[in-house]
């Protein structure tokens, strides 16, 4: 199944795709369904056209790994490290998967980094890896676009990675079951249709269940926490020269199976 929030006139809804159209329900995201374990119907959309907010509005957790494909870890001149690098971002950071993205006046480095994303269903703490598909509830999209000035200018990468409005997520929640757990499927990102990332998700050195694993060991995880698994190599930084988002280009973040995000560059 697939799931999406709907913007409308009335507020946004969790939505949930039956052909070519959306059916609302009494859920205000997608997160909010999860922790209600299920809504009512209130009413259908036309797909084509619909307004789409990220799955999960305001997650209460967003957590984040970096250096997770070998080659963005060779691209970024670091060792492959032995646990996950972990960092996380603030709700407000989020975007849907078809909103503009304004570049910040701050930066001068805005980079693309597309990810495979998962969403938590069901409360899970220090649960095991051969237990941990079963907390996860689905399967999205995400670009952690990253303000490479910011991100460097401490050990610390929180401050180039959560700045507002700047990190697109959906365009749907595809359900464990349609797409086996992610376990062998295409990322890829482009600018203005050139190929900047291409990789698959059986190159993750540590996947989904493993991350559950090891973040479940520090915190509860709860319905509507994102987890976002970390970019491929391609990043714009590691080019030479350097290459940066600018305004008027599109940028699409896609994974086979789910969909992609369609951002332009503003």
């Amino acid at each position: 199944m697939r799931f999406a929030t709907v913007r409308t006139e009335r507020g946004t809804h969790a939505a949930r795709l039956e052909g070519d159209r959306f059916v609302l329900l009494d859920a205000p995201d997608v997160g909010a369904l999860l922790a209600a374990g299920g809504a009512a119907e209130v009413g259908a959309v036309a797909a084509s056209g619909a307004d789409l907010g990220p799955p999960v509005l305001r997650p209460g957790k967003i957590v984040c790994l970096g250096l997770n494909y070998e080659p963005h870890i060779r691209e970024t001149g670091r060792q492959v490290p032995t646990h996950p690098t972990l960092f996380a971002k603030y709700a407000a950071a989020l975007t849907g998967p078809r909103d503009p993205i304004t570049l910040p006046k701050e930066s001068d480095a805005v980079d693309w980094e597309v990810e495979l994303a998962f969403v938590i269903g069901s409360p899970a703490r220090r649960v095991d890896a051969a237990a941990a598909p079963d907390h996860i509830a689905g399967y999205t999209v995400i670009n952690d676009v990253s303000m490479r000035d910011w991100q460097r200018r401490t050990l610390q990468w929180l401050q180039g990675k959560t700045f507002e409005g700047c990190t697109p997520v959906g365009p749907v929640l595809v359900t464990p079951d349609e797409v086996d757990h992610a376990a062998d499927l295409e990322v890829r990102c482009s600018v203005d249709g050139e190929v900047m990332q291409r990789a698959r998700t059986s190159e993750l050195l540590f996947d989904p269940a493993t991350i559950v694993e090891y973040v479940s060991r520090i915190v509860t995880l709860e319905p509507g926490d994102l987890i976002a698994t970390g970019t491929p190599g391609g990043i714009g930084e590691a080019r030479r020269p350097p290459r940066f988002l600018a305004p008027g280009q599109t940028l699409v973040s896609a994974v086979e199976g789910i969909g992609e995000l369609v951002n332009e560059i503003r």
